[in-house]
């Protein structure tokens, strides 16, 4: 089992014997990191960075924390998990534009709710990949083989358009994160009056229509 696949059981099965302000700690570390990754990277994040957005000293933080490294692995974990969900909720027995439709709009909601778990990640990409490379090639290859074996069968049964599956799934991606990762681009873009809130939504029936559209066989 790789590093991030250890920390994601042991986060599972953490011993209870931590008390409740250690957990709480804990969790005020990881959220602190997570404002300093998204905003910084890696590389550019310190641990003096992370204390002073956690409100805490350098020692007390390294009491819960070795490294900077092992506070970005367990943040990783906690994501992959996250942002894996959606993808292993597509239902092979369901209706392909229905599970289609609803995993487009489980992805928007990601984005909406947790940007800065996307800029981690999006880091975290343009850096190669060092501490997420062994799930990239392991467990988040073979999820997309399954999905894509799906999306396949459901072409053959000319239940949807043909196309690549996974260049499908890709653009799903694409175009969902885009409204996490570029979110002040697309606010300044669409202005006051359609950058609101509702760009979620506007997005959501675009994106629908977009793929649907190109995946729904025509009646014959």
């Amino acid at each position: 089992m790789n590093e991030i696949g250890k920390l994601r059981a042991a986060d599972a099965a953490r011993p209870r014997a931590e008390t409740r302000i250690q957990r709480e700690k804990q969790e005020v570390i990881l959220a602190a990191a997570l404002d300093v990754f998204a905003q910084h990277g890696f590389r550019g994040a310190t641990i003096d960075q992370i204390a002073e957005a956690a409100g805490m000293s350098k020692p007390n933080l390294l009491y819960y924390f070795a490294r900077k490294e092992d506070i970005h692995k367990q943040l990783l974990a906690r994501l992959l998990t996250t942002w894996l969900a959606p993808l292993h909720e597509l239902n092979a027995a369901g209706d392909p534009i229905s599970e289609l439709r609803s995993y487009i709009r489980k992805k928007l909601e990601m984005a909406r709710d947790f940007p800065r778990e996307s800029r981690l990640f999006a880091n975290e990409m343009l850096q190669g990949a060092p501490h997420a490379i062994d799930v990239l090639e392991g467990e988040l290859k073979a999820l997309v083989d399954d999905k894509a074996g799906v999306l396949l069968r459901w072409m053959d049964e000319g239940r949807l358009n043909r196309t690549d599956p996974y260049h499908l799934i890709f653009s799903i991606w694409a175009t969902t994160q885009h409204y996490a990762d570029f979110d002040v681009q697309v606010r300044a873009v669409l202005g006051p009056e359609r950058g609101g809130e509702g760009r979620f939504e506007d997005a959501a029936r675009y994106l629908e229509h977009l793929f649907m559209d190109g995946l729904r066989p025509k009646a014959r």
